[in-house]
This record gives C-alpha cells, sequence and structure tokens, in this order.
C-alpha cells in the first residue's frame, strides 16, 4: 500500500498527504478494531478474517486482518481502494 501511495507522489505535497493517509490507516485501525473487531464485514468463509474499509479522500484504503482471540487481532494487509486486487 505505501508503495502505491509513493509511486503515485510527484510533490512534496503528495508526500505530505501520504504521510496524513498513514497516520488515518493507523489511527482507524486502532480505535475501531479494539472496540469492536467483528463488526465488519468478512472476508473470506473463515467469521475472523474481516476487512475493514477506511475512507480517505475521494477514495480510501482496505485492510484485511484476523482476529485470533479476544484480545488480538493481527493485520495481514493494507492495500488503496485503487489498487489491483492480487488476492
Amino acid at each position: 500500500m505505501f508503495d502505491f501511495v509513493l509511486d503515485r507522489a510527484k510533490t512534496a505535497e503528495d508526500f505530505e498527504s501520504a504521510q496524513v493517509a498513514i497516520d488515518v490507516l493507523r489511527d482507524t485501525v486502532e480505535r475501531s478494531l479494539s472496540r469492536a473487531p467483528f463488526v465488519y464485514r468478512k472476508a473470506g468463509d473463515s467469521p475472523f478474517l474481516r476487512e475493514l474499509v477506511i475512507p480517505f479522500g475521494g477514495a480510501g484504503y482496505v485492510a484485511l486482518y484476523e482476529i485470533k482471540d479476544a484480545t488480538r487481532v493481527v493485520g495481514l494487509a493494507v492495500r488503496h481502494q485503487l489498487e489491483d486486487d492480487d488476492h
């Protein structure tokens, strides 16, 4: 995901926007998944594999994560919604 954002950056302002996106992603994931990780959409057959959609600007990001137990969630991937979906 970061490569996707950085490849599109052309100016110092673009790089600043990329840093803002990273900060928003981190804050949203931490806040959202610490409260209720099961409320976000399933990603496959397992009820423990989920996706969190994070709006940002005109598009957004999708964070794929797995719920391990009552106190642990593991982030697996984050991609921009405009990236090709390779899975």
